[in-house]
């Protein structure tokens, strides 16, 4: 096994944290932070002491405020938490330059031939935690291992502010732990047979693999991910990634749907916010991301390209991702767009009166309507519609 230095920094929390260091007066008080303030809209971040209150992850923001009066439900603050990410992986930069940054407030860090520089790996892991805390009051762990397998799943388990999985131990490390820490066994399938099989722990998975063939007979395509993973092997490389910048929209719709004609009028407000924002940055993009989030909590998404900024070819991509993406019979519960790869537009001065120049010029005039009157005065026609006859 090839000897790396592989860190996993995971600032747990780190929407809750935020929140309190914005407004300390939320310190010791329940807090949820939640998709949209709709009834519809879900719970996704909670803090200690909202689940003390009964509030869960996924519960409607309807019945959040029927069980409790006490807790403080904020709308998530993308832009701020953003910022924040943002802000620790300049301070994580100083540390290595290979730096792979994970969801908000999580990154990977190789910090093999560091050693000369920094010294003793644990020590280093614990000052970048300090600092950190230093300069944010934000609270982490940094999890230490030979790969980022086992380094992930040190700061999703271990307490403390640092710990380290010595080299050959990575077995003996995952044994006792539940099987869902591995990531193949939270595939629907996989997770499906563990159940039915009644296997609770990584050592049970352990013991199945030593069959292997039965365990492939099992587990199929997912077998040699799964064996790999339990015990402990990992030789995927910390790649060096920049930060991106994005636009995010999301709408939680006001009644759970899959009326396509609903659907679509919502995508259609989404586009015209997406399309806005883009004019205003005087931008392209080269990835458009649509998720559609199910009420049983399946997610499925699909990515485009943004080549025009006018409302009509925004709104035509994100339908036609809408179409591709979904697939079941089951409602929606909420959609996002997200955005990224910017470039710069250079807008086309046509002497001749084109349908996109007509696109681009109907835009923004529907822009400045609603700059005036506020961005409800021209919604979608077809929004309403599609609510009223739901």
């Amino acid at each position: 096994m090839i000897e790396r230095d592989v860190f996993h920094i995971r600032l747990k929390d780190i929407e809750i944290q935020t929140e309190r260091i914005v407004d300390p007066s939320l310190n010791t008080k329940a807090i949820a932070i939640i998709s949209s303030p709709h009834p519809n809209g879900s719970i996704i971040f909670l803090s200690r002491e909202a689940e003390e209150e009964g509030l869960s992850l996924g519960m409607k923001v309807s019945l959040a405020k029927k069980i409790s009066y006490c807790a403080k439900l904020l709308p998530y603050n993308h832009s701020l938490y953003n910022h924040i990410h943002r802000y620790i992986y300049r301070t994580v930069s100083l540390f290595t330059p290979i730096i792979e940054p994970q969801g908000i407030g999580q990154f990977f860090l190789d910090m093999c031939g560091m050693q000369a520089i920094r010294g003793n790996v644990d020590n280093t892991g614990l000052f970048i935690i300090n600092r950190i805390k230093e300069q944010t009051n934000i609270s982490g762990i940094v999890g230490i291992s030979v790969n980022k397998l086992i380094s992930s799943i040190i700061t999703t388990v271990a307490p403390g502010h640092v710990h380290k999985v010595e080299i050959g131990k990575e077995k003996q490390f995952l044994s006792p732990l539940q099987s869902t820490v591995l990531p193949t066994a939270q595939e629907k399938s996989v997770r499906y047979l563990l159940n039915f099989l009644m296997i609770k722990s990584v050592s049970q998975i352990q013991s199945m693999a030593e069959e292997i063939d039965a365990f492939r007979t099992i587990f199929g395509r997912h077998a040699s991910t799964l064996y790999e993973e339990s015990k402990g092997y990992d030789t995927s490389p910390v790649k060096q990634l920049k930060l991106r910048e994005h636009i995010v929209e999301q709408t939680v719709l006001p009644n759970d749907s899959n009326n396509i004609i609903t659907l679509n009028a919502i995508v259609k407000d989404l586009a015209e916010q997406i399309a806005c924002k883009l004019r205003k940055r005087k931008q392209l993009a080269k990835k458009i991301r649509l998720d559609i989030y199910y009420t049983d909590g399946y997610k499925k998404q699909k990515i485009g390209t943004v080549e025009k900024i006018d409302d009509r070819s925004v709104t035509n991509i994100l339908q036609q991702l809408l179409f591709k993406a979904n697939k079941r019979r089951n409602r929606i519960r909420s959609i996002l767009v997200d955005v990224w790869g910017f470039y710069p537009y250079s807008e086309q001065h046509d002497l001749f009166f084109t349908t996109e120049k007509r696109s681009m010029d109907l835009s923004k005039a529907v822009e400045m309507l609603r700059k005036k009157y506020g961005k409800k005065i021209l919604q979608t026609v077809d929004v309403f519609k599609a609510l009223r006859n739901q």
